[in-house]
Order: C-alpha cells, then structure tokens, then sequence
C-alpha cells in the first residue's frame, strides 16, 4: 500500500470536501446526492461524444435521469472529492490510466460488482486488461484509441508505404532536405518514444510497479531510433511536428486519429497504414492503447445500485459504442461491433483496430506518473543532447527508483 500517497490525497479530499462547494462552482451532484434515481456522471469529453451518450441515456427517464457534467480538472477534482458523496459524482467517463490512483485512494468500486462475467466477456480482451488494477476490473469499456501511421499520398505514394522500419529509413534519406521529412514524429516524447520501446518487447513499468529503463532491450530500442531522430527535425514537441504534416512538409507522421479531420479539411489526401515491422525483432511499432470508459465511485452504489445497473446497462448496448464511432471516429470495445458494415466499412477505425492487435494498454499504475517525467528526461538526454547512452539510462533509472521509493 502507498501509504504515504494515500495519505495526502485523503488529506486533501477532507480539506476539500470543507470549502470545495463553497468556492463558487458547485456540483450537480450537491442537489442530487441522496436522490437514488438521479446519476450525475463526471467527464471530460467533447459534444459529438456526449450528444450519444444524451441520447440514449434519455430512455432511462422517468425511472432514472442522468446528469452529464463536463469537468476540465476532473482527475484533480475527484482526487479533492472523490470520498465525500456530497460532492463526487456517482459515475465518471474518463481513460483508464489513472485508475490505479483511484483504486489505491479506496474511492472505486470493482465494475465486476455491477455486470456479470459474461457481459465483460464481450469486450476485446485488451480493454478489459486495461481497466484492471492489482487484479480487480475498475472500468466498463467504452471505446479506444491507438497512435496511427499516417502519410500524405501527394508525396509518399500508397506503393511506397513502408512495410518495415528500414524500409522507413530508406525513404527518409531519400526524401529529407529542402525543407522537407520523410518521416516526422514526436520523437523525444514520452508517449511516442514508448512505440519503439515497446516494439522492442520491454515494458518501462512492471505489473509491480518497478522502473525498467536500464535495461538491455530499452538501450536497443533508443539507439536504434537514434538514426531515425538523425533525420528528423530538432523540436519534437506536438505543434511542430503537427504543423509540418499538416502543411506537406513532412510526408508521413505517427499521430492519433484526432489529426485526420484536421489536415482533411486542409485539402490533404491523407492515407492510413499498419505500423512499420521493426527489422530486428520482427515485431510492429506498438503504441499505447488507451481506453475511455465508465467507473463507478463507491459512495454511489451503496444507495444508488439499481439505478447504476440501469446505466451501465443502457451503455452496454453496442449500438451506442457504433454511434460514437460513427460521430466520433472513436474504435469500439465490444468484439461485436466488429460485425457490422457500419465498423467494417470505416477505414480509420478498423486500421486502429489492426493496430490495437499490437498495442500495449497504458499502464494505469500511480507509479506511471513519475515515468512520464523520468522518460521525457531520458529521451531529451539521448536524443537531443547527445548525452552517452548507457551513461543515460543509469542515471534514469536511478532516478525512476528513487522517485518511485518515495511515493510509498
């Protein structure tokens, strides 16, 4: 147990839960508290989403009315309030990876305790695996989104889509100068440097919670990115790199599926592809996979079950994770969705598919934290700094284990 963590976020949710509602904005959740046919769900997410889940949540009424609340700060938020029923929501929709925070805090209730077994058998095997924490699973799946390789067919014809990294390679040296890339990436970002680590078959956290960063397979991978990062532009941070995609000035990119209605409505005649085969481990570039679904606070089910259930029921149906597909381009958790033309006539969501097959869910440990900060120092050491690698990796996993010791 992260005794010392824990500590401090139950301190600040009780000195919350003092002055929380008394600083202004007040919660739906104040009025409703008590009321067992009334849900207020906290999330985070935009109207094309949400305009759904209103819609099919409304066919719950009388019985049970729904409130959708849109949070900017909801992580922080429910850090604040997520022990007092007076001021947290009873539900909320969010990613899965800060669950291990939520679990640890004592605030979660299993989603095993609300669906049967065989309603969590229908989700991909994947999302299921991303929800679960130290065992017990703490989210319903909704849908997911994975890191998709992307070219622009003016310069990078489909015939010369890269099949393996080398192959990348060579059309970079081939088609970088004048101001233009053959490949772009965020490459000394720790989300996207993780798409070689794994791809190299090594995990920077383990189940238990370790850093593994000075290890053989995490050296591998970062000096064999080096040369890709040689022939890349310096910044790596996300408007550089979006912007010379977006602009034609770099012919393919690794970027989530958020940028294609963007460069769309530039003009761009913007191709999707399988993530490259690393040459030598024959494995694909694997993204994180990240998963957005429901969790449950545990306040909630002890006075509002039956209508939780209601909920969890009614956002179960697949036609709801086929309509945000359709709305949002979100790819859908439940296998069957898969069988329809709908999902299998959508290219974007069936290459995150394909890629999801290959990817890593997030690890959704509280130590995933300190990793974020410790890798985006490596990766800035190694590949903008020239720092010595080994030299590199030492220092960070020392670092890792000394940040990592002091959570507990």
């Amino acid at each position: 147990m992260k005794k010392r963590i824990i500590s401090l976020l139950l301190s600040i949710s009780m000195l919350a839960t003092a002055g929380f509602t008394s600083c202004g904005k007040k919660s739906a959740k104040s009025a409703t508290a008590n009321d067992p046919h009334t849900i207020v769900i906290w999330h985070d997410k935009e109207d094309a989403v949400t305009d759904v889940l209103k819609k099919k949540l409304k066919t719950l009424e009388p019985d049970v009315k729904v409130v959708l609340e849109k949070k900017s700060d909801l992580t922080e938020s429910l850090k604040m309030v997520g022990n007092d029923p007076n001021s947290a929501p009873d539900m909320y929709i969010f990613a899965h990876d800060k669950i291990g925070v939520y679990a640890e805090m004592g605030i979660l209730e299993p989603i095993t305790n609300l669906i049967s077994k065989d309603d969590l058998s229908k989700f991909m095997d994947s999302t299921v695996e991303a929800a679960t924490y130290k065992g017990k699973v703490y989210q319903m799946p909704l849908y997911y989104e994975t890191l998709l390789f992307m070219y622009n067919r003016l310069y990078m014809k489909d015939e010369e889509v890269p099949k393996t990294t080398e192959e990348l390679y060579s059309y970079m040296k081939e088609n970088t100068g004048g101001g233009h890339y053959g490949f772009a990436e965020q490459h000394s970002t720790p989300y996207y440097a993780t798409v070689w680590i794994n791809g190299f078959g090594e995990k920077i956290l383990s189940k238990d919670g370790k850093a593994k960063l000075n290890t053989k397979k995490v050296k591998e991978a970062l000096t064999y990115h080096k040369k890709f990062v040689e022939l890349q532009p310096g910044e790596t941070e996300y408007a550089t790199v979006n912007t010379l995609f977006s602009e034609g000035k770099a012919h393919s990119t690794i970027a989530g599926p958020w940028m294609i209605p963007t460069v769309k409505e530039k003009g761009m005649d913007v191709g999707i592809a399988p993530m490259p085969v690393i040459d030598e481990t024959q494995k694909s570039l694997s993204p994180y996979m990240g998963v957005q679904g429901v969790q449950v606070l545990k306040n909630a089910v002890k006075t509002k079950k039956a209508s939780i259930k209601k909920v969890l029921k009614v956002l179960m149906d697949p036609d709801v994770e086929i309509d945000l597909a359709k709305a949002s381009g979100c790819a859908p958790a439940q296998n069957a969705c898969y069988d329809q033309d709908e999902i299998k006539n959508d290219n974007v969501v069936m290459m995150m598919k394909q890629t999801a097959d290959n990817a890593v869910p997030m690890p959704n440990a509280p130590e995933m934290d300190v990793m974020w900060t410790v890798l985006g120092n490596l990766m800035t050491d190694i590949n903008l700094s020239n720092k010595d690698i080994d030299e590199s990796l030492k220092n960070a996993q020392a670092k890792a284990d000394s940040l990592i010791k002091s959570m507990k």
